[in-house]
């Protein structure tokens, strides 16, 4: 699980956290000072907890802080990551409450401010709270069996058992997606460029020997060649404030449901790998014929935006579009609603949840954050520094800031319009205009940082 910790009333430097972040600067350093001490002191509460954790290191996000004469960490924004010994799903669910709120007391403790939000900085990575699934059993003799590992990894990527699963967690993730990313914040986090899936799509590996390394997908299929026991495959979409009890009964609901379906099939191995390999167009027994499942490129470099859509799915971009998949694919509610552990109404409920307070973020929170972003965007040249070049991006981004925020007698603002939707509950239409809200404030910020580049 990755957070961000800096200390108070430090703001992003962006233009810092983008070089740093594209060097991955962060990943070969170490903590120090105040945060190392942070981490080291969670670490011991959680191990003493019964947690066992395993890990903890800085991730791609962050910039160097530094320390003060009297040893005190100035100007500290860094990414962090814990990662724990596996358990049983609800223990391991519970695990995860327990290491946000040690790492949280103690943090705070120290006078640093922590955040599990999935996108706390707008351009910069987000923070995951990647899922890991197996299944295992225990033998009469006492020894452990991984159901997912196959007779000889050298021979397979995985059995029969971890075919079907694998098919189920694709197949039916349009309705376990809304599930695992309810929130806009979360949804702020799963776009390209920053390793957080977007596209419903596994990798397993070059070959047999080879581990997968492409981190663009959904699934990741992880396998140790000298260790069986490890095989498991890791749900890359969840973030830290993802409902993990939910998400890690909707994976196993998912799971089961491919299994059946592979048992069913009486499919080897090796016929259960092509079906998962099939290509767009081609017929298969459980999966979608107009879907690719499998891929081995990274996604995001090797395929277009309208490439990635035609082979893997159009993906939802907002919290409304998420929970209406569950209206649209409600054939595969019954991957979930197996032996009554969701029901229809437990759907019905978190699906109502979910777009009250979708709604209710986006006319309020998001739209007084947009404000406040716009009025901090003003107009610093002056005749004495301006080239026609500052005039001409100012006079873009003037154009933009009224669009998104100024009404007049003959229009409505971006604002304004997505206000009235929400009031009218026409919440297709406020979708639709978060997306575009999205856009624009993406564009006004990209040409502000231009803009303000190029004055002196």
């Amino acid at each position: 699980m990755s957070f961000w910790v800096n200390t108070p009333e430090d703001k992003a430097d962006l233009e810092k956290l983008y070089v740093s972040q594209s060097l991955k600067e962060q990943y070969w350093k170490r903590t120090h000072g105040i945060i190392r001490t942070c981490l080291e002191k969670s670490l011991i509460i959680l191990q003493k907890l019964g947690v066992n954790p395993e890990m903890a290191h800085k991730e791609v996000g962050g910039i160097q802080s530094s320390i003060s004469i009297d040893g005190r960490t100035n100007h500290a924004m860094e990414q962090l990551e814990v990662s724990w010994k596996f358990s049983t799903p609800l223990q391991a669910a519970d695990n995860e409450l327990l290491v946000r709120d040690v790492i949280e007391d103690v943090f705070t403790s120290h006078g640093l401010e922590v955040t599990f939000k999935a996108k706390p900085i707008h351009g910069v990575a987000g923070s995951g709270g990647h899922t890991h699934v197996g299944v295992s059993a225990k033998l009469k003799d006492g020894s452990i069996k991984n159901l997912f590992a196959p007779k000889d990894l050298k021979e397979d990527y995985l059995s029969e058992l971890g075919y079907g699963a694998l098919m189920g967690l694709l197949y039916n993730y349009e309705v376990l997606n809304p599930i695992v990313t309810a929130s806009n914040d979360g949804f702020n986090r799963l776009v390209p460029g920053f390793e957080a899936p977007v596209c419903i799509v596994t990798s397993l590996g070059h070959s047999y020997e080879i581990p997968s390394r492409n981190r663009s997908v959904l699934v990741g299929l992880i396998r140790d060649m000298k260790n069986p026991k490890t095989v498991r495959f890791e749900l890359r979409s969840p973030s830290p404030l993802s409902n993990t009890y939910l998400v890690i009964a909707g994976c196993y609901q998912t799971m089961l449901d491919g299994i059946k379906a592979a048992a069913k099939s009486g499919l080897s191995t090796k016929e259960l790998e092509k079906e998962l390999s099939k290509n767009v167009g081609e017929e298969s027994f459980y999966l979608e014929k107009d879907r690719a499942y499998r891929d081995e490129n990274d996604v995001f470099e090797h395929y277009s935006l309208e490439e990635r859509n035609a082979r893997f799915g159009i993906p939802p971009a907002t919290v409304y579009e998420n929970m209406k998949n569950l209206e649209i694919y409600a054939s595969k509610l019954k991957s979930l609603k197996q032996g009554d552990v969701f029901t229809d109404s437990i759907i019905e409920s978190f699906k109502i949840g979910a777009i009250d307070k979708w709604q209710k973020k986006l006319k309020t929170r998001i739209i007084e954050a947009g404000i406040q972003k716009i009025r901090s965007i003003v107009k610093i040249h002056t005749k004495e520094n301006m080239d026609a070049l500052d005039e001409v991006v100012w006079n873009s981004i003037s154009d933009l800031k009224f669009n998104i925020m100024k009404d007049t007698l003959t229009r409505e603002s971006l604002f304004t319009r997505v206000r009235e939707a929400i009031e009218n509950k026409d919440y297709q239409t406020a979708s639709d205009l978060q997306i575009e809200l999205k856009r624009s404030m993406e564009e006004i910020q990209q040409l502000y940082m231009q803009y303000k580049k190029n004055i002196y």
